[in-house]
C-alpha cells in the first residue's frame, strides 16, 4: 500500500512500466482482501473480518469492502412478509457485530440504512402505492398512511443506534426521499375522495328512500311562495307531504363522521407540520357541506316545507322529530370538532375560522330549528282549535234542563287536553336542557290564549258557569304537567276569573 503511494510520485515517462506493475499488484491484493473478506463473512467468522478490514482500512477499496458487508448481511434476511419487521432486525443483528468490525461503525449502519431505505423500502412502497394510485383512491390513501406511519415507527426504533452526528435529520431526510412525491398532493386526493364518498353515501341514501332532492333555495315563483308560506300563515297552496319522512339517518351521519375522522387522522400524520392547519379546515369544510348542509338542512328545509298550515284538519306534525334527531346529529358533529379537528387547528390562526364556521352553520340551523318549532306550535293550536269547533256546543255552558246536568268537564274539553299530553310528551322527547322549558312556556301561553278567548265566546247561565269552572280546573290540571310556573299562573288567573260566573 506504501509503495502505492510511493510509486504516484514517480515521473510517469521514465517509470511508467514500474508504475503499471505496483497499481496491478495492488488492486489484486485489494481484491484478494475483499474476497477473504467475503468468505470470512460467509462462514461467520469475526476475528477474521476485523483483521482484514484493519488491513483494507488503508487501501482505496475499504469502502467496496463496507459495500460488500451491508450487501450480504440482507442476504436471507428479508423472508417473512414484512419488510418493517425485517428491517428492525436485521439492524439490531448488525448493531451487535458491526463494532466488533469496523474501526467507524456509526458510518457503516449509517450507510447500511440509507441503502435498505434508497433500494429495498423505496421499491417496496412504490409497489404498493402506484398499484392503487390511479385505480382506488381509498386503497392508495389507505395504503400512504399505513406505510408511512410504518416507515416513521421503524424510523424510531433506528434512533437507538449510533448513526454519526445528527440521526434525527439524517432519518427524516431518508423518510422525505421516499414520499415527497406522494405527500406533496397528498391533500388534493384526500379532497377528492372524501367529496367522492361522501356524496355517494347521501346519494346511496336517497336512492333508498326512492327520493329525489329537491332544489333548496333554486329561486323561481314557487320557491318565493314556500318561503313566504314558511315565514307567515298564509296559505299559499298545499304544504308538502313527506309522509313523516325526516331524511335523516343515523347511519348516514355514522358514516359522514367516520370516513371524516380518518380523513383528519391521516391529514395529521401526512400533511407538513405548516400546512396541517389549512388542511384540517378544507377537511372540517366538506363535512359542514355534506353533513350540514347537504343533509341536516335540507332535511330542516324539507320539514318545514312539510309543515301544514294552522288551520289544516288532522294535520301530521312530525317536524319535532326532525328536532330531535337534529340535536342528536349535532352532538356527535360538535364531539368530532372537539377530538378530532381541534387538536390540528388548535395553535394556529385557522382555530378561529373554524369556530367561526361552525358558529354560522350552528346559527343559521338555530333559526329554521326554531321557526319550524314556532310554525308547529301553531299547528299544534290549530288542532285544538278543530276539536273545540267541533266538539263544543253552545249548549254545554247555557244548558236546556239546567236540573239535569252531571257537572263534569265536557267532551270538548277531554279531547283538547288528551291532544295536549299527547303533545307535551313528544316535546319532551324532541328536546333537551332549556329548550324544552322555553318551548313548553310557549305552547303553554299559547293554550291558554286559545282557552280564554274560546271561553269568550259563549253566554252561561248559572249551571252553565259550573261547567265552564269544571273545564278550566280539567285545563288547570293538564298545566301542572308543563312543569312551568307561568303556564300554571295564567291558569290559575283563568280559574279564579271563571269563579266570578257564578
Amino acid at each position: 500500500q506504501k509503495l502505492h503511494l510511493i510509486a504516484q510520485e514517480l515521473p510517469f515517462e521514465r517509470f511508467s512500466d514500474v508504475k503499471s506493475k505496483i497499481a496491478s499488484k495492488y488492486h489484486d491484493l485489494e481484491c484478494q482482501l475483499i474476497q477473504e473478506f467475503t468468505n470470512a463473512q460467509r462462514r461467520g467468522q469475526i476475528y477474521r473480518m476485523r483483521e482484514v478490514t484493519a488491513v483494507l482500512l488503508h487501501f482505496k477499496g475499504y469502502s467496496h469492502c463496507v459495500d460488500v458487508y451491508i450487501k450480504q448481511c440482507q442476504e436471507g434476511a428479508y423472508l417473512r412478509n414484512d419488510i418493517f419487521e425485517d428491517t428492525a432486525n436485521l439492524c439490531q443483528n448488525v448493531n451487535k457485530q458491526v463494532g466488533d468490525i469496523f474501526s467507524s461503525p456509526e458510518t457503516v449502519m449509517a450507510k447500511l440504512i440509507q441503502n435498505i431505505f434508497e433500494i429495498r423500502l423505496q421499491g417496496y412502497i412504490k409497489d404498493q402505492l402506484e398499484e392503487h394510485k390511479k385505480s382506488d383512491a381509498e386503497q392508495y390513501l389507505q395504503s400512504l398512511y399505513d406505510l408511512y406511519t410504518r416507515t416513521t415507527n421503524l424510523s424510531s426504533k433506528l434512533m437507538e443506534f449510533n448513526l454519526g452526528t445528527d440521526k434525527q435529520t439524517f432519518l427524516s431526510k431518508l423518510i422525505k426521499s421516499i414520499f415527497v412525491s406522494y405527500l406533496e398532493n397528498y391533500i388534493e386526493v384526500e379532497i377528492g375522495y372524501l367529496r367522492s364518498r361522501s356524496s355517494m353515501i347521501l346519494q346511496r341514501y336517497y336512492d333508498s328512500k326512492n327520493h329525489q332532492k329537491r332544489t333548496i333555495g333554486g329561486g323561481g315563483i314557487q320557491d318565493l311562495k314556500e318561503r313566504i308560506r314558511q315565514r307567515t300563515n298564509l296559505p299559499l297552496g298545499p304544504s308538502i307531504d313527506t309522509h313523516g319522512e325526516t331524511f335523516l339517518s343515523q347511519d348516514v351521519v355514522v358514516n359522514l363522521l367516520q370516513e371524516t375522522k380518518q380523513a383528519f387522522e391521516r391529514c395529521h400524520r401526512l400533511s407538513d407540520p405548516s400546512d396541517l392547519p389549512k388542511n384540517a379546515f378544507r377537511i372540517f369544510s366538506l363535512l359542514v357541506d355534506f353533513l350540514c348542509i347537504e343533509h341536516i338542512d335540507y332535511a330542516v328545509e324539507t320539514g318545514l316545507a312539510g309543515i301544514p298550515s294552522p288551520d289544516a284538519k288532522h294535520a301530521n306534525l312530525y317536524f319535532l322529530d326532525i328536532v330531535n334527531q337534529a340535536n342528536t346529529i349535532f352532538h356527535l358533529f360538535d364531539k368530532q370538532f372537539n377530538d378530532h379537528l381541534m387538536p390540528l387547528v388548535s395553535s394556529s390562526p385557522k382555530l378561529s375560522e373554524c369556530l367561526q364556521k361552525k358558529k354560522d352553520i350552528t346559527e343559521q340551523m338555530e333559526v329554521k330549528l326554531d321557526m319550524g318549532i314556532d310554525r308547529t306550535l301553531n299547528c299544534m293550536i290549530g288542532q285544538m282549535k278543530h276539536i273545540l269547533g267541533a266538539e263544543q256546543k253552545k249548549t254545554d255552558f247555557k244548558p236546556e234542563d239546567e236540573n239535569n246536568v252531571l257537572i263534569q268537564y265536557t267532551n270538548a274539553c277531554a279531547k283538547v287536553c288528551a291532544y295536549v299530553r299527547k303533545q307535551l310528551e313528544k316535546i319532551r322527547n324532541s328536546m333537551d336542557g332549556k329548550n324544552v322549558d322555553s318551548v313548553l312556556m310557549e305552547f303553554g301561553v299559547r293554550f291558554h290564549r286559545l282557552i280564554y278567548e274560546h271561553l269568550q265566546q259563549y253566554s252561561y247561565s248559572c249551571m252553565g258557569g259550573m261547567l265552564a269552572i269544571c273545564d278550566v280546573a280539567e285545563y288547570r290540571k293538564c298545566a301542572k304537567e308543563f312543569k312551568v310556573a307561568l303556564v300554571l299562573q295564567l291558569f290559575d288567573t283563568l280559574h279564579s276569573l271563571c269563579n266570578l260566573l257564578v
